[in-house]
């Protein structure tokens, strides 16, 4: 349910020219767009992405006081992606050192 208007928000604000929202836009898409390259496997690739695609999300934490963000329908989400891709970049860092 949030990914969907994330998505829109990252593709309408990188064209927003003038706004400091457009580089954390453009680095979030280019977060995204490393996932689906051929290096995605690289362990300094996949934090590379995952500090890109979490750069528009800190950005506005740090903009708007931390009390807006107090809420399950954002804290869930966030909590799993981080812990997903975490668990990616930990795997992916271990599949290298016995593969």
């Amino acid at each position: 349910m949030i990914g969907i208007p994330l998505i829109f928000w990252l593709i309408i604000s990188a064209f927003y020219i003038g706004n400091i929202d457009q580089i954390f836009a453009i680095l979030a898409l280019i977060g995204i767009i490393l996932n689906f390259t051929k290096w995605k496997n690289r362990i300094s690739i996949t934090i590379l992405s995952f500090v890109f695609m979490l750069s528009p999300i800190i950005s506005r934490m740090v903009q708007v006081p931390i009390k807006m963000f107090d809420y399950l329908s954002f804290e869930i989400p966030i909590i799993i992606f981080i812990i997903t891709y975490l668990t990616f970049i930990i795997l992916n860092a271990k599949q290298k050192n016995y593969g």
